[in-house]
């Protein structure tokens, strides 16, 4: 059905709260682009109506984390079919661009500004340029929507497209109007759908392992991880809510960023908050050293999330296994689809697990 929600004043006689109208969207394109934590706290914004070289503007486009590209296409009183199909249109021209075609787009919109540079400063990483736009996703955003959009956007999903709509509604509040906003579908789940999803180039059929990127620093130690076994994430959402895709008995192979492969390991639970991981009996952060974002503990959305896992057979980090070639992803978690996966797992196997299934450490 379509979304519809209503406010409430919080007193003894709760009164609701008149609904509004925006002005237009136009409007809230602006408003966007003033405070983009309104579309959302995850992505940068690198892009306002970008010509796509056959008649067409993207009204929004924006960068995740992991170099996921986010196509914003305002629905502007068009019908469904007629603002789905535009959307996919612009995402079949976003999928061939490549790292020159992003950093030129950014230059357009902020003059003099570095991509790399503010990628950086935003996420606290380096903007991997061969993982750059391995996957992307489309955002509808509307001031209402209807029940055949609705339809049509779950139809989407359910068939491998990350496609999503977001919702603002307007209530009037004294001289003042507020803007609230509905996702349709809960983004992470939209996430998760597109991770490690290459949406171009050559796929082959998921090997059932997945890869899990270990952010070691002052945030988390990967030796209390392996003497502990545990992998964990957080910080945003967005690097933690990969973690959800992980069920027990999954097989996972860390990396460590800029080190390389450190273990093996399968997973033997769920996902859970940071005040809610168990060690030993005793609360994870009484136990562990590392920060593992302390300060967000009681926050849902930031807080370090842990899974535990049987480690077969790990390595320090400066043992730690590359190659030219090799595997890797920015997100915490994905499956790897693609061949380059497969060549990676199998000179893996001989050097963690050389002699069966029980590996060790090293």
């Amino acid at each position: 059905m379509p979304i519809s929600h209503s406010v409430w004043t919080v007193s003894q006689t709760p009164e609701a709260v008149p609904q509004g109208v925006l002005p237009s969207e136009q409007m809230l394109e602006q408003m966007i682009i003033a405070e983009s934590r309104i579309l959302s706290a995850e992505w940068m914004l690198i892009g306002r109506q970008v010509d796509t070289g056959f008649g067409g503007r993207i009204d929004l486009l924006a960068i995740a984390p992991d170099g996921t590209l986010v196509l914003v296409e305002l629905k502007r009183d068009r019908t469904p079919r007629e603002v789905v199909a535009q959307a996919l249109d612009y995402a079949s021209w976003v999928e061939g661009l490549e790292a020159s075609d992003i950093v030129a787009i950014y230059e357009r919109f902020r003059p003099g500004a570095s991509l790399g540079a503010d990628f950086a400063t935003r996420f606290g990483q380096p903007l991997d340029e061969e993982t750059i736009n391995d996957s992307h996703q489309i955002v509808i955003v509307g001031a209402a929507l209807d029940a055949a959009s609705e339809r049509i956007v779950n139809y989407l999903n359910r068939h491998g497209l990350a496609i999503n709509v977001l919702f603002f509604q307007v209530f009037n509040h004294g001289d003042q109007q507020l803007l609230s906003r509905a996702w349709l579908i809960d983004p992470s789940d939209v996430q998760v759908q597109s991770v490690g999803q290459k949406q171009g180039g050559e796929r082959e059929p998921w090997n059932g392992e997945f890869y899990v990127s270990f952010g070691e620093g002052p945030s988390r130690s990967w030796e209390e991880a392996r003497r502990y076994g545990f992998i964990s994430a957080g910080g945003g959402s967005w690097y933690s809510n990969s973690l959800r895709m992980l069920h027990e008995g999954a097989r996972v192979w860390a990396a460590v960023p800029g080190k390389g492969f450190v273990g093996v390991g399968k997973v033997t639970g769920p996902r859970r908050a940071a005040r809610d991981f168990m060690i030993d009996g005793s609360p994870a952060l009484n136990v562990l050293r590392a920060n593992y974002h302390r300060e967000f503990a009681d926050d849902e959305e930031r807080s370090e999330y842990f899974v535990p896992v049987e480690w077969l057979a790990t390595r320090d980090t400066n043992r730690a296994v590359w190659d030219v070639g090799m595997f890797a992803n920015q997100n915490s978690v994905c499956k790897p689809v693609t061949p380059k996966w497969r060549s990676t797992v199998e000179k893996l196997l001989p050097v963690f697990i050389p002699s069966g299934p029980e590996g060790g450490k090293q």
